[in-house]
């Protein structure tokens, strides 16, 4: 199988999308967007149907798979499970979440080399028998690996990361889905989505100064919350777009995953033919030259915005200040000018123990200069980050060009530690041994999310996000309560001065980027006499087992795990950090089942009622005497429950210790996506106040499920301890296709048995 984006394979996603405009154009009968004319371009088969966003779904055919290592590896279970030869469109995985950040760069690569090995001996070995390529550890984040190497402008991408947007900055619509998702899709079917509603971000005026793209998607997160943007592509366009190197527009497109929205996506510009140049890709800017009317929205659409999308939302880039959000929630936020007094007003802890660059987000070659600018200023009055400084570069192509242009040195000289080309403090890979207990402290980060526990497992940690140049400045300054535009810094010697703004940095290097030797595995030719390494011991992969299917009846009068209060993302329910190492052994992972809910009944943090004995106990230890039991049992959640990350672990994990039906006020895309695909009944409440009236000791019956249909609400019956009995309606979006998904046990067997 060939990985590569090549030439040849652009042509030919260009001459169809050329042909798919055309016809749908004239079905819809009006101008098309961006968005509109990527779909139609890659839509399965062209019918008379005109597509309702949030309604309607459609089957698409992406151009090709991305899979990062934790996720990755249950894709490639799934798909062992086909008992396919080859994948059947380019793949690659990448190995970047299972990297330590503790000590510095090569160190921690060699202690995760070593306590991962069997993971990366499993994924390479599966990677050439079915015909993917292989980036091994050390060569980068898979967001930053993929601009480099593999996005296109016009082009459709999914990848088992939530962040997966992030080549929307090159000019494609590339999405977050479950690993089941990808299975299929590799294994050769179209791939079905919820037609999406389309929102439109106009952009107007220049970046200058303090502001970086950073703060346009901070902005954007303030206006559309973090659940603002669910079922929705958002679209930029105007003529600030111009005025964002690509990269700057792909940590926008990144960080879109924060307000739920499908993707983000910007039109094909001078901007990315740069980069496209840059990175060895001139022959596919041609081709984006030669087609450009089929990469950017038509004309009409840019004059008369609110005719073509559902939202429309302004920015003055030349007016935009830069933003500072944050905590626990990447849709807090406020101007630097505010911050100040948001720290007094909410006893915010204002010295910061930590300032962290880099990611996925931000740690492109534009985002490092500007940081290194700020550090030659400090250098040259004597000064250094009054707290530790640690810098992830996304990349090894990045890691390497920033040490020969000398980015790299003006920021270890100010204090910074340079940590692995990985996720790692982003992803929860991050030890801090000098925090007590619940200590409460500050971090400030340039990373996309910020939920309590995800980067250091403390609840108690608060992270403010930022751009890398905020970032820098703070570390700076120390307090989170500095405004480098306006307060003063004291020299070595004794003098006080102002930063100044960074300085324009240039978003490719003069010279051209490092290109790394040795870090990528093509699948070789002779993948039949390839074996997949399983050790049948192993502690952290497990070959999977079917699910079983429904069995035909009823749920009648089944317990409730938990009633999920407030904020109950896919870090909640499944969280990171050392369990990471578990991802592909579903159950020793199991035991991490909503591990950091907190339970409306009692207030307590992964801990529930056990009806079977009545005592308070750790949600997974309740579940294994359920399934011993053989009882099935519920999850009640709050609004936007499973929003996050893709890790489709949520899922799973509590479908294999029995969970039936997840009922919430609203339900995350991907996991809601997660949850159908694993079997586990997705229902809503369709009045969201019914919330209230779920009391701990109720038995929950879900009724009449063999008419399940889409057009149907499902019964539901509220058993009340005192024997009293309400009525409530659930809501659900199942298609004819999904609900066959519920009544097989899974997606994946109805993939089997195709």
């Amino acid at each position: 199988m060939e990985t590569n984006t090549t030439p040849k394979l652009v042509s030919n996603v260009y001459q169809k999308l050329n042909e798919n405009i055309t016809k749908y154009r004239k079905i819809v009968g009006r101008p098309l967007t961006l968005t509109e004319k990527i779909l139609s371009g890659h839509f399965d088969k062209i019918t008379e149907k005109v597509f309702t966003g949030g309604k309607d779904y459609v089957f698409l055919k992406p151009d090709r798979v991305a899979l990062q290592d934790v996720t990755g590896q249950m894709v490639m279970l799934q798909f062992m499970q086909a008992a396919l030869k080859q994948t059947s469109l380019p793949t690659t995985v990448h190995c970047d979440h299972l990297i330590r950040a503790e000590v510095q760069g090569d160190v921690d690569m060699k202690v995760s080399l070593d306590e991962n090995s069997e993971v990366f001996r499993f994924l390479q070995s599966a990677s050439a028998k079915y015909g993917c390529g292989f980036w091994k550890p050390g060569a980068g984040i898979i967001h930053q690996v993929v601009l480099e190497n593999y996005a296109f402008p016009g082009g459709l991408m999914i990848g088992t990361d939530s962040h997966t947007p992030n080549a929307g900055g090159l000019g494609m619509i590339a999405i977050g889905v479950g690993g089941l998702d990808a299975a299929e899709t590799m294994a050769g079917l179209p791939w079905e989505l919820l037609y999406p509603k389309r929102i439109g971000v106009k952009l107007t005026g220049e970046l200058n100064g303090w502001t970086a793209p950073k703060d346009v998607i901070l902005k954007v997160a303030d206006e559309l919350t973090v659940s603002g943007g669910t079922n929705a592509i958002v679209e930029y366009f105007g003529p600030g777009t111009q005025s964002i190197s690509c990269t700057g527009k792909a940590t926008i497109c990144n960080m879109g995953a924060e307000i739920g929205a499908t993707c983000s996506v910007f039109p094909y510009d001078t901007r990315m033919e740069t980069y496209l140049n840059y990175t060895n890709r001139k022959g596919l800017a041609e081709l984006a030259n030669q087609n450009k009317e089929l990469l950017v929205a038509d004309s009409e659409v840019e004059s008369n915005p609110e005719q073509f999308f559902d939202r429309i939302i302004e920015i003055n880039l030349s007016e935009l200040e830069p933003h500072i959000v944050g905590p626990h929630t990447p849709d807090l936020a406020r101007g630097i000018s505010e911050l100040a007094d948001d720290v007094k007003s909410n006893d915010y802890v204002d010295p910061i123990s930590v300032a962290l660059i880099g990611s996925c987000t931000n740690s492109s070659y534009e985002d490092m200069s500007r940081a290194a600018s700020l550090a030659e200023q400090a250098k040259a009055k004597g000064i250094k980050a009054k707290i530790p400084l640690l810098v992830t570069p996304g990349s090894e192509q990045i890691r390497g060009t920033i040490e020969r242009d000398g980015q790299m040195d003006s920021l270890k000289e100010i204090g910074a530690t340079v940590l692995a080309n990985a996720c790692g403090p982003c992803i929860g890979q991050w030890n801090r041994p000098e925090l007590e207990k619940d200590q409460q402290n500050t971090i400030v980060t340039t990373f996309n999310r910020n939920f309590p526990g995800r980067n250091d497992g403390y609840r108690s940690t608060l992270n403010f996000i930022g751009s890398p140049e905020m970032i820098i400045a703070l570390s700076l300054g120390g307090r989170l309560s500095f405004n480098p535009l306006k307060d003063e810094l004291t020299a070595v010697d004794g003098t006080k001065f102002k930063l100044d703004p960074p300085t324009p940095a240039p978003e490719v290097p003069k010279e051209g980027f490092m290109r790394p030797e040795g870090i990528f595995v093509n699948p070789p030719e002779n993948y039949e006499d390839i074996e997949v390494i399983i050790d049948p011991s192993s502690k952290r992969l497990q070959r999977l087992e079917p699910f079983p299917k429904w069995d035909g009846n009823d749920f009648e009068e089944i317990p409730i795990m938990v009633k999920a209060k407030g904020k109950c993302t896919t870090d909640h329910i499944s969280p990171a950090g050392a369990w990471l190492s578990l991802r592909g052994h579903l159950d020793n992972l199991s035991d991490n089942m909503l591990l950091g809910a907190v339970n409306a009944f009692n207030d307590k943090v992964g801990q529930g009622k056990n009806v079977l004995n009545n005592q308070v106990e750790p949600f997974s230890r309740i579940a294994r005497q359920y399934k011993e039991r053989q009882m099935r049992w519920v999850i009640i959640g709050d609004n936007n429950y499973g929003e996050g990350s893709s890790r489709e672990h949520a899922a799973m994990t509590p479908r294999y210790l029995g969970c039936v039906a997840v009922i919430t006020k609203s339900l995350a895309r991907i996991h809601e996506t997660n949850l159908k695909k694993q079997g586990i009944l997705a229902l809503t409440f369709s009045n969201p106040a019914d919330y209230e009236k779920i009391l701990e000791d109720d038995k929950i019956s879900l009724l009449e499920l063999n008419q399940l249909d889409p057009a149907k609400q499902v019964k539901c019956i509220l058993s009340h301890n005192d024997g009293t009995k309400e009525e409530i309606l659930l809501n659900h979006s199942y298609n004819q296709s999904q609900i066959e998904w519920f009544k097989a046990g899974s997606a994946l067997n109805v993939l089997r048995n195709k």
